[in-house]
């Protein structure tokens, strides 16, 4: 995913009434008209969150006949969850050792129990 696309995709997203057409679109497909309803904004409103998420490549159109009819397509989402999941490691491996350094400072001057500093159960 190039980096304009993942700024396109993390944009479209920050958005909570784009978050719940795709919400909606995760269920199924549906027209333009229908999601609409569902929600308390105008349709042409709609139509301009729809765009964004079309541009973001996380909705897809598709005319049928009179109708469109929108599908979700979450490839994207995936991309940038990928994307997201290395600072999520990385994050992840930073606070593992700052736990074992506080966890061996406290256990070095007595002051911690170790079980309970880590979240075990007795």
């Amino acid at each position: 995913m190039g980096e304009y696309q993942l700024d396109t995709v993390l944009s479209a997203v920050a958005d909570p009434t784009r978050r719940a057409i795709l919400d909606r679109l995760r269920v199924s497909d549906a027209r333009v008209t229908e999601l609409a309803r569902e929600f308390p904004i105008s349709l042409n409103s709609t139509s301009k969150h729809i765009k964004v998420l079309e541009r973001a490549r996380l909705v897809e159109r598709h005319v049928r006949g009179r109708d469109h009819v929108l599908s979700l397509r979450a490839e994207a989402l995936g991309e940038a969850v990928a994307w997201m999941t290395q600072y999520r490691e990385f994050w992840e491996q930073r606070l593992a050792a700052l736990e074992a350094f506080v966890l061996a400072d406290a256990d070095a001057d007595g002051d911690v129990d170790t079980d309970t500093a880590s979240g075990a159960e007795r």
